[in-house]
């Protein structure tokens, strides 16, 4: 099987927004009892994909497991669908580290008008004291776009994308 042609950065650079724009939720990942634990989660992302943020409840076991520890892992995959290769799907996986985002922060008004611009339902809930935006601090990201189109990245270059090659 011949080798796919690598894409260019502005073409994963596109295809990962075009991914991120189109999924609204992911799956935000955990650390409980030392295990991965997944729960659905809406999101939005900064001006890259080395920042997320999350309203979520305090009250949610996922909020507990960041305030023991803030190891993070956010999984973005477009939905499967009839006539489609599951193993084809475009998707994103990405590590870091979570923090509350306090009210106070330079960023938190900016970070709440775009997450409600996204998700207007969402209003109710900055009225709750139970709720809590969190910024998630992404350090590395591997973003697969289809078969041979495996692309990685860290913050150190986050708009430089390494074509994954099959060892």
């Amino acid at each position: 099987m011949a080798m796919a042609e690598a894409l260019s950065n502005e073409d994963v650079q596109a295809a990962w927004i075009g991914l991120t724009e189109e999924v609204r939720t992911g799956v935000l990942l955990t650390l409980r009892n030392g295990r991965p634990f997944g729960s659905h989660v809406p999101y939005i992302f900064g001006e890259q994909w080395t920042r997320a943020y999350i309203h979520v409840s305090r009250l949610a076991l996922h909020s507990e497991h960041l305030l023991r520890d803030p190891r993070v892992g956010l999984f973005v995959s477009e939905p499967d669908r009839s006539g489609k290769n599951p193993l084809a799907l475009r998707r994103m996986n990405l590590q870091g580290e979570a923090a509350l985002l306090n009210v106070d922060a330079l960023d938190y008004a900016e970070v709440k008008e775009r997450y409600l611009a996204r998700f207007p339902q969402s209003a109710m809930m900055f009225g709750f004291s139970d709720f809590a935006l969190w910024e998630l601090r992404l350090q590395d990201a591997h973003l697969v776009l289809g078969f041979g189109q495996a692309y990685m990245a860290d913050t150190t270059t986050p708009l430089t994308w390494a074509h994954q090659k099959p060892r």
